[in-house]
């Protein structure tokens, strides 16, 4: 067992901790710096975005590094899910202060967070880092609490997924991410085996979640029919051969213009693809 590390007035964390807040925090940095990606953020452009840039969400991963490691630590811990509630709440608090009221990475706080503090307790009990597979389900541990926390009625994500009858990430969370397990991690496994770039296998795994993934952002930017549109092009991309195709880039770009005449942006859907890449890179960490 590692020690941890001690300072005065601050909570011990343990280099393990920090390895895997270091993780959390480049799985984010990995989604943001893929390019090009329709309608998201891109270190080159804005995407179907008016209010936000590549600076915002950097801003609001500096204002995030803390949270990440902290959650690692309750999972190292054991801790209760109250616990890791408490600081997502307060991590959520950070990254609008950092950002100026924009919501950046309020999914990839909840999802990504509860997959690191997954990742950590399953590495201490197994004494060696577990698989992807095994951190999505372990999130179930904590299934009746996720069910039973008290929702913002107000967030665009719950008024669509009442309006709409589709689920959220509590619920993906609550059945141990299928989404990941089923549809991201084998896509994003198999364009590495072919000897892609990261960079092309995240691009091709992100179309292969737009895809198939209800995303509540695409909904409340463009109904169901903009969710429908947003996947009809990511299905016809992956069937034309995803980031196989030698002109990939120029097809996202093309994408791209038509995500963002219609200001859809699939954000939930970049979401799980950091947390897709985290799952990855924390096997071999």
């Amino acid at each position: 067992m590692q020690q941890p590390s001690s300072s005065p007035g601050q909570v011990h964390t343990s280099p393990l901790a920090h390895r895997l807040g270091r993780l959390a925090v480049g799985a984010l940095h990995a989604e943001l710096a893929c390019a090009p990606k329709p309608g998201l953020v891109t270190p080159f452009d804005s995407g179907s975005h008016a209010d936000m840039d590549a600076s915002t969400f950097l801003r609001s991963l500096f204002a995030l590094r803390g949270y990440f490691v902290a959650i690692a630590q309750a999972g190292i811990d054991d801790a209760p899910f109250a616990r890791l509630r408490d600081l997502g709440i307060a991590a959520e608090a950070a990254m609008r202060r950092a950002t100026g009221g924009i919501n950046t990475h309020r999914g990839a706080i909840f999802s990504l967070g509860l997959l690191t503090a997954q990742s950590a307790r399953l590495r201490v009990a197994q004494r060696r880092p577990p698989v992807a597979d095994a951190v999505c389900q372990g999130v179930q541990v904590w299934r009746e609490a996720l069910l039973a926390a008290p929702l913002d009625p107000r967030s665009n994500g719950q008024r669509m997924r009442a309006q709409h009858n589709v689920s959220g990430v509590r619920e993906q969370a609550s059945m141990g991410y299928p989404l990941l397990r089923e549809v991201a991690l084998p896509a994003l496994r198999a364009r590495l085996a072919t000897g892609a770039t990261q960079e092309a296998a995240l691009a091709h795994t992100l179309m292969q979640l737009v895809a198939q993934v209800d995303d509540l952002n695409l909904l409340h930017r463009g109904g169901a029919d903009g969710l429908a549109y947003a996947k009809a092009q990511a299905a016809r991309f992956v069937a034309d051969g995803g980031t196989m195709q030698p002109n990939w880039r120029d097809q996202l770009a093309a994408i791209g213009h038509g995500f963002v005449r219609r200001r859809l942006s699939p954000g939930g859907s970049a979401d799980l693809l950091a947390c897709a890449w985290f799952l990855y890179c924390q096997e071999r960490a």
